[in-house]
C-alpha cells in the first residue's frame, strides 16, 4: 500500500492522517470544510513540533511528513488513487452508510474501505457497497499518534486476505492490532461504555461527586483518567450514541443511557469540545475544573 485516503478532518481523521504520513504513506485528507482541513494541518504540525522539541524526530522528518499530506474538498480526486480509504466521519449510521456507498462508486475497485467507527456495524456498512469482502473496521484510539491499540473489526463478509492485510498494515505504523468480530460496541466500547454510564448513574443518584468518583477509579483502579473526565474527552454525545447502539443491539437494560447523560447532551454540554461537561474547560482539556453544576 502506498496511498491512504482519510475521510473527515476532525480529531480522529487528522490523527489517522498524521500517523500514516509519518510512516511514509502518501495521504489524501478529505473534508467538506476548508476551515477543518486548515485546522487539521495546524494540529498535525503542532503535534510534530512537540516531537521535534523532545528529540523524538528531526525537523526534516516533520517537513517530510507534512509534505506527504494532501488536502481535498472534493471526494472524487481525494480517493482516486487510494489503496485504503479510512472513513472518520461523524458517528451516525445513516451518514456512514451513504458515505460507503459513495466511496464504493468513486474509489478504485481494489481499494479496501475501512471505518473508524466505535460502534456501528461493519457488516451493515459493507452491505452498502458492492465489495463487502473489502470492507473492515479500523477503530483507532484517541489521541491516535499516542495510543497503540487498533481494533480491527471483521464484518460478516470481510475476507481473510483483507483482515490479514489490515493487521499487518497496523503493525507497519507501530500500532498493536486486535482482531474482533462485528457485534455492537466491539470489545473496547462494550466494556468501557457501561463503566462510564455507571459512573454517571453514581453521580446522578448522589452517591458521590465528580472528583471523588474519578479519584476512586484513578487511585484505586490505576486508571490513567477517571471515567467522567474520560467521557468529557471522548465527547458525551459520542458516549450517548454508542450506548444507544449497545442498547438497541442487545436490548439489555444495563446499556440504557443514564438520564443525566441524555439531558446534558440535549443541552449542549458535550465535554471538552463544547467547553463544559462534567468539568469546565478554559483552554483545552489540560486546563479544567469541576463544572459549577456539579460543585457541592
Amino acid at each position: 500500500m502506498k496511498h491512504i485516503s482519510v475521510i473527515g478532518a476532525g480529531t480522529m481523521g487528522n490523527g489517522i492522517a498524521h500517523v500514516f504520513a509519518q510512516y511514509g504513506f502518501q495521504v489524501s485528507l478529505v473534508d467538506l470544510s476548508e476551515d477543518r482541513l486548515e485546522r487539521a494541518l495546524r494540529s498535525i504540525s503542532s503535534n510534530l513540533d512537540r516531537k521535534v522539541k523532545k528529540d523524538q524526530i528531526e525537523e526534516t522528518e516533520k517537513q517530510a511528513t507534512m509534505a506527504r499530506i494532501h488536502t481535498f474538498l472534493d471526494m472524487q480526486p481525494g480517493v482516486a488513487q487510494a489503496d485504503l480509504v479510512v472513513e472518520a466521519a461523524t458517528e451516525e449510521a445513516a451518514l456512514k452508510k451513504e458515505l460507503f456507498k459513495k466511496l464504493d462508486e468513486l474509489s478504485p475497485s481494489t481499494a479496501i474501505l475501512a471505518s473508524n467507527t466505535s460502534s456501528i456495524s461493519i457488516t451493515a456498512l459493507g452491505a452498502s457497497t458492492r465489495r463487502p469482502d473489502r470492507v473492515i473496521g479500523m477503530h483507532f484510539m484517541n489521541p491516535v499518534p499516542i495510543m497503540k491499540l487498533v481494533e480491527v473489526i471483521r464484518g460478516f463478509g470481510t475476507s481473510d486476505e483483507v483482515c490479514g492485510t489490515i493487521m499487518e498494515l497496523s503493525r507497519q505504523i507501530q500500532k498493536d492490532p486486535v482482531e474482533v468480530q462485528d457485534y455492537p460496541g466491539f470489545v473496547a466500547n462494550r466494556i468501557l461504555m457501561p463503566m462510564i454510564n455507571e459512573a454517571i448513574y453514581t453521580l446522578h443518584e448522589g452517591v458521590s461527586g465528580v472528583e471523588q468518583i474519578d479519584t476512586v477509579m484513578r487511585t484505586g483502579m490505576a486508571h490513567p483518567m477517571g471515567p467522567l473526565q474520560l467521557a468529557d474527552f471522548i465527547g458525551l454525545d459520542v458516549c450517548l450514541s454508542i450506548l444507544r447502539v449497545l442498547y438497541q443491539g442487545f436490548g439489555n437494560p444495563k446499556y440504557a443511557p443514564c438520564p443525566l447523560l441524555v439531558n446534558m447532551v440535549e443541552a449542549g454540554y458535550t465535554g471538552v469540545k463544547s467547553g463544559e461537561g462534567f468539568y469546565a474547560y478554559k483552554n483545552g482539556y489540560k486546563d479544567f475544573d469541576v463544572s459549577p453544576r456539579f460543585k457541592s
